[in-house]
């Protein structure tokens, strides 16, 4: 007959129950995997199944009961590294979506706005439009699985401990939340640049033909150039994208190192 101890019941428990906790919290953060399009019992089902395929592989994990105070101190921690990591991804779908909002106002379609299911809100048409094409090409770059792997690695770079992390990585994480609107503006600055352009021909031309009717014709001109901008744009995207998740995934490396005081 096997006989179960308390004290193995915990540890297993332990084993299985923190890891769990920071995956299901990156998971809640990271633009893909929160989508409402994943039911909510999906998203646990595969925390789980992922906290039990790397808990063999974890360091050893603090000698504390996991439903003592000092246990659910440690889920509190994990669960905030797991949104600081989760957060990193968002980042890059954050500044797509920003760089749409900033081409469709100056394209005047600021007004053309509908409800998106994604995130719950009223979403600037080419807004979304970037939002989806962002999504394509993490899924074709593989980012569903790079995110896996960012996880497997967090733990490795940041062991589960009942030791404070450290506050500097908060700090690194609200100045990389700076870098939203500096990317949004250079990914739009093509849309931009060329509209910049138009409104001040649009500008000489009323200057120089008071009778010239800028209502009439200035919003079709902008609409149609800033769409011809944004097509010839769009081929440098996924490269961009791309070194965005790179950077990202680093970010999020050095995060974890940070937490932990390297």
């Amino acid at each position: 007959m096997i006989t179960l101890t308390d004290a193995q019941i915990q540890a297993w428990l332990g084993m299985l129950l923190w890891p769990f906790f920071r995956i299901l919290a990156i998971f809640a953060m990271d633009p893909f995997y929160s989508s409402r399009s994943i039911p909510v019992r999906v998203r646990v089902g595969l925390s789980m199944l992922l906290a039990i395929l790397i808990a063999p592989s974890l360091p050893p994990m603090p000698a504390i009961e996991p439903v003592s105070a000092l246990g659910i101190l440690v889920i509190a921690q994990q669960l905030l590294i797991g949104l600081a990591i989760g957060f990193t991804m968002r980042l890059v779908f954050s500044s797509i979506e920003m760089a749409g909002h900033l081409a469709g106002l100056q394209m005047g379609l600021g007004f053309a706005s509908f409800y998106d299911p994604q995130h719950g809100t009223n979403t600037v048409v080419v807004a979304q439009f970037a939002s989806l094409l962002t999504i394509l090409v993490f899924l074709a770059m593989n980012g569903h699985l790079l995110v896996i792997e960012t996880i497997a690695r967090s733990f490795v770079l940041l062991p589960i401990s009942d030791q404070p992390m450290k506050l500097a990585g908060l700090k690194l994480l609200v100045d990389a939340g700076g870098q939203i609107f500096t990317l949004g503006l250079l990914l739009s600055l093509p849309v931009m640049a060329a509209l910049l352009i138009t409104n001040l021909s649009i500008g000489v031309m009323s200057r120089a033909a008071p009778q010239f009717n800028v209502f009439a014709v200035g919003f079709p001109l902008t609409l149609g150039i800033g769409v011809a901008a944004l097509y010839f744009s769009l081929p440098q995207f996924p490269p961009h994208i791309h070194r965005l998740m790179e950077e990202a995934t680093r970010l999020a490396y050095r995060l974890a190192k940070v937490f932990g005081g390297g």
